[in-house]
């Protein structure tokens, strides 16, 4: 048995190891870039009356991650109760990399007095930052400023 420096090892011992564990090493790049680094963090900053719905203001900080070409959310407002109130699918994209942005969506029909929780049910669709529904759903972190409605998934 001959060691890397002794006579009679051959580059080519080298490279046939190298051969071999090329198939892996492509593996874990598509990993890689199959979920971002950095999570995407959506907020429930701030509710208000309009009308005969009730606002919801989102931040979403995109500041670390990468561009969303699209992003559908499927939210339930629960009531103080628990009960499922108002079921509503916005549409959160597209979010710029390094951007920070708030949008706001009403749930008609819906007193504010009467939320208690907001709830991150599903993606509805994902195009952009990663490739799967799924994926998108991991990777999204929720929050809310607001003391008496929480917003979870």
């Amino acid at each position: 048995m001959s060691t890397w420096n002794e006579p009679g090892f051959t580059a080519g011992s080298v490279f046939a190891c190298l051969a071999l564990l090329l198939p892996f090493s492509g593996t874990a790049l598509a990993q890689d870039r199959a979920s971002p680094s950095s999570p995407l963090r959506i907020e429930l900053n701030k509710i208000e009356a309009s009308g005969e719905s009730c606002r919801t203001y989102f931040l979403i900080d995109n500041q670390k991650g990468e561009n969303w070409k699209s992003l559908k959310l499927d939210l339930f407002a629960l009531d103080t109760d628990g009960v499922a109130a108002k079921r509503l699918a916005v549409e959160v994209g597209p979010v710029p990399r390094r951007k920070t942005l708030i949008k706001l969506f009403d749930f008609p029909g819906l007193n504010c007095s009467r939320f208690g929780r907001v709830l991150l049910n599903d993606v509805l669709t994902c195009e952009g930052a990663i490739s799967s529904r799924e994926d998108c759903l991991s990777v999204i972190e929720t929050a809310s400023k607001i003391d008496t409605v929480s917003f979870v998934k």
